[in-house]
């Protein structure tokens, strides 16, 4: 190859390389995958377009700090999402453990085969401990065996009990756990029932 061949073939490759630079820089990516998937997917039952589209402050701030966030960005998410946590509308916390048993080890709901109105799982198990009775558990969060015992059934307990459940980025921001409430993932009936599981005494959670 020439010289003048060579010089060629380095202003191509420099072009080239400025070429994508540029769009790169002038693309907005975010923008062009939300486009993506309003073309692309539709809505079919609970599965709607709307849920993975649409993004609250909590979700967006997470987005741009995925690993380490600012104190003050801390702050901000859990204070709102606390904020936002709806107490039981007849105060009462507890329901039946027997009921709040069968939502931790069901894991279906909101798939695009589910019907709409269909009743939910909270699938707690995938992540927690909870009863000795189940062998078969997830360990990305902690255990929740004797969740009550170690805790007992105060105000303050029960308070934090339901918070966590209902939007865990109230204490956590960007937590990976569901914010079942929040999300309306979980009824408030069923909320209650898991709030029993844990924190009744009568509960082999609490054995």
């Amino acid at each position: 190859m020439t010289s003048i061949a060579r010089m060629i073939c380095a202003s191509l490759g420099a072009a080239t390389i400025a070429g994508c630079a540029t769009v790169a820089a002038d693309t907005d990516y975010r923008q062009a995958a939300l486009d993506m998937i309003r073309q692309d997917f539709h809505s079919a039952g609970p599965a709607t377009v709307e849920r993975v589209a649409v993004r609250d402050e909590a979700q967006q701030l997470c987005s741009q700090y995925p690993k380490e966030r600012p104190p003050e960005v801390v702050a901000r998410i859990e204070a709102a999402q606390l904020a936002a946590v709806k107490p039981p509308s007849d105060g009462k916390y507890l329901g039946a453990w027997q009921e709040g048993e069968k939502i931790a080890q069901n894991g279906r709901g909101m798939q695009s085969s589910d019907a709409m109105g269909a009743v939910n799982g909270g699938n707690c198990y995938a992540c927690h401990q909870i009863s000795k009775k189940e062998i078969s558990f997830g360990n990305i969060g902690p255990s929740l065996y004797q969740y009550g015992k170690l805790r007992g059934n105060s105000d303050a307990t029960l308070t934090y009990t339901w918070n966590k459940l209902y939007n865990a980025q109230a204490y956590s921001a960007c937590s990976n756990m569901p914010r079942f409430g929040h999300n309306g993932i979980l009824t408030e009936a069923q909320l209650r029932d898991v709030m029993a599981l844990l924190l009744d005494p009568k509960s082999p959670v609490n054995e």
